[in-house]
């Protein structure tokens, strides 16, 4: 594939994930094209602006269908703003005044996933799930007409996905299967991070048994047939957390993760890993610190990247994030475990791999191809090929072991 519609690598990326999820109607291909192509030079404020922009647009366009009585046209207008609040919020780092447009847009943007959620079918549960000394904000999504207790996915965001990620790319496909999905925000992701400054944790269990606990409790949900499924960073979450939550009837990450740091490393390069594996913090955080700052794109990528963990200090920042390494735990893994290994992964390359190996219980490795159109990290353009392939692994083990009536 040698389409390319934006001269920085993330943004180009951005464009390809809002054309992969017009596949469950969170883009129009028509405005993403457009909208790409007049940010094609990379800058900041131009992508921060046209997207903002056109987030409104389609918000304008919700708030005059739902006075019409029009709750389709409504809804899929709300979802798509949400997406392109979304879009436009990557940039946000290199603009100037970051914190006060974060604040500014991040709260239109979820109001807009709010506006969506109350116009589904049936409308979605706002829910708050008890986690230590305060409560995780979520969603539970149910298909139309079906009552009773139903099979549940919890999904789990990547590091710095908006909601409506979430559910084009696991939720809706879930509950067009005819399944529940809890969307949530953990610790250190998004109205976590932005709106309490609740930053990342690494021992994923202590988020996931407390989300267990809530649907296990609830009456509308199936104790037996709870699923877990993660994106992106999440590829490490899921299995940290299965090694401890044993209650899980299947699971998913995509992609595989063994370290969360092998995505850092690279961009820094093998001799500051050696003088930070040294311990000299001091020299480690001046040296970053200047290549960080002579360079205003590679600052801004800093600072998106490193907000969810919460730590100032560049050498203390690499050290929490290795701490993010499922290898001393993943021999406690015993829940089925499927892991995508799209072809082109950029950020964890042969990570899918290394972590499948690892598995000691019931596992399946799927790969995705450039060929087929649906490589790159969380498969962005090849997401019915994804859904098919990983949602009827799932219904392996969700499926309802009753004999219909």
């Amino acid at each position: 594939m040698t389409y390319r519609f934006n001269g920085n690598d993330q943004f180009d990326y951005e464009v390809l994930l809002a054309l992969g999820a017009a596949w469950r109607q969170g883009a129009d291909v028509g405005e993403v094209l457009a909208t790409a192509s007049a940010t094609t030079d990379g800058d900041a404020e131009t992508w921060f602006s046209t997207w903002t922009e056109l987030a409104r647009t389609a918000r304008e366009q919700a708030g005059k269908s739902a006075a019409g009585g029009h709750g389709v046209s409504a809804r899929d207008a709300y979802l798509r703003a949400a997406a392109y609040f979304g879009t436009a919020l990557v940039s946000v780092d290199a603009c100037a005044d970051p914190e006060a447009r974060l604040r500014e847009v991040f709260a239109e943007h979820r109001a807009c996933f709010d506006r969506f959620a109350e116009t589904c079918d049936p409308p979605a549960e706002r829910v708050a799930i008890p986690y230590e000394d305060m409560a995780l904000p979520g969603y539970l999504m149910s298909p139309p007409g079906r009552g009773g207790p139903l099979p549940t996915l919890i999904v789990v965001n990547g590091s710095d996905g908006p909601v409506n990620a979430a559910w084009t790319l696991l939720g809706a496909p879930a509950v067009a299967r005819g399944r529940r999905v809890l969307l949530f925000d953990g610790p250190g992701q998004q109205s976590m991070l932005f709106q309490h400054g609740v930053t990342f944790r690494p021992d994923w269990e202590n988020v996931i048994t407390p989300v267990v606990d809530f649907l296990r409790g609830r009456a509308d949900v199936d104790r037996e047939r709870i699923a877990l499924a993660g994106i992106s960073q999440a590829g490490y979450w899921v299995p940290r957390a299965l090694a401890f939550e044993h209650r899980i009837a299947a699971a998913v990450a995509d992609p595989g993760v063994v370290d969360v740091s092998e995505s850092w490393w690279p961009k820094l390069g093998p001799e500051l890993r050696g003088l930070w594996e040294s311990g000299d913090r001091e020299t480690f955080d001046r040296v970053v610190r200047e290549a960080v700052d002579a360079d205003p794109a590679t600052a801004a990528i800093w600072r998106w990247r490193s907000k969810p963990y919460g730590v100032e200090s560049p050498f203390d920042l690499l050290t929490e994030i290795a701490k993010y390494d499922v290898t001393p735990v993943v021999q406690q893994i015993t829940t089925p475990l499927l892991i995508t290994d799209p072809e082109g992964e950029r950020f964890w390359p042969g990570g899918s791999r290394r972590l499948y190996d690892a598995l000691p219980g019931p596992k399946e490795l799927i790969r995705f191809t450039e060929d087929e159109g649906a490589h790159l990290h969380c498969e962005p353009t090849g997401r019915a090929v994804f859904e098919q392939r990983v949602f009827d692994w799932l219904d392996t083990y969700l499926a309802d072991p009753r004999p219909p009536a």
